[in-house]
Order: C-alpha cells, then sequence, then structure tokens
C-alpha cells in the first residue's frame, strides 16, 4: 500500500494536507510493469505520441517482451520512416525475436539514413544474432568505410 501525505505550496497558491491510500492493484506492480501500464494507457487516447511508443518500445525489451517491443518500433517505423534511430531501434527488436533478415535490413536502411555509431553497433547485446552473419560484417565495414573518409575530409 502505499501512503501519500503532504502540504504543498504553489507559488502564493497552498495546497492542503491530503493523506489517501492507493488499493488498486493496477498500481500494485513493479516500476517496468507500471511504466508498461501507464505508457499504454497514454497510448490508448493518443496513439501516435512518438515519445510514448519509444519509452514503452524501450520498457518492453527490458522486460523481454520482444514481439510487443517490435510490434510498437513497427508503429515507429510508419511514423517516422527517415529515422535512422527508429530503424535501429527496429533492426535490434527484429533480431531479438529471431528474424535476421529484417534485422539485417532495418539496420542498413538505419544506415543509409545516417546511423553511424559502430561502437554502439558492435556492443549493442539486442543484435547479437547478428554477428555471425556476413551482412552485419559488411554493414560494418561499410560505416567504417564512411566514417575513415569524413575523418579524412575534416583534416
Amino acid at each position: 500500500m502505499i501512503k501519500l501525505s503532504g502540504s504543498y505550496q504553489l507559488s502564493s497558491i497552498t495546497l492542503p494536507q491530503h493523506t489517501f491510500q492507493i488499493k488498486s492493484n493496477k498500481f500494485k506492480k513493479s516500476d517496468e510493469d507500471f511504466t508498461i501500464w501507464f505508457l499504454e494507457g497514454v497510448l490508448d487516447n493518443h496513439p501516435s505520441y512518438v515519445d510514448c511508443l519509444m519509452y514503452l518500445g524501450n520498457a518492453y525489451t527490458i522486460q523481454g517482451r520482444h514481439e510487443e517491443g517490435l510490434r510498437v518500433d513497427k508503429r515507429l517505423a510508419e511514423l517516422r520512416p527517415k529515422d535512422p534511430v527508429v530503424r535501429y531501434n527496429l533492426a535490434c527488436s527484429y533480431s531479438l525475436v529471431g528474424n535476421v533478415d529484417a534485422a539485417i535490413e532495418a539496420l542498413e536502411t538505419s544506415i543509409k539514413l545516417g546511423y553511424k555509431d559502430i561502437r554502439h553497433i558492435e556492443k549493442d547485446r539486442d543484435l547479437e544474432r547478428l554477428r555471425y552473419d556476413k551482412r552485419y560484417q559488411e554493414l560494418l565495414d561499410k560505416i567504417k568505410r564512411a566514417n575513415a573518409a569524413r575523418n579524412k575530409e575534416d583534416t
């Protein structure tokens, strides 16, 4: 049971002290379960709220709910088709559900759209299933060449 109490002052307005108990089972959840429940509730009323979808996709992934995370990332890709981070997250979700071909395709799209953080790609555990696919290594080599060319231009 959560007990909240206190007296609060907002600018020149003083709110009276309130003490109440939350008894609903919907509130008796772990932090991640509560986060998911809350975000799903927001999305019921605002289904295209991109920031909320991004947080929800991450929360699903943390909880190991990869199919649901993939569903959210597909929705984000519809809403933001040119966003390299959205496509990168889609690649991660496809990898987590074992769809290597779709993961490689989404990763390639993210790179074409401008995703260049090779260190993150190499360390991201969500992409573990891709590591032994030659297409994955080809994509990394492509980023390395592009980064080297860009660094050469900067000097």
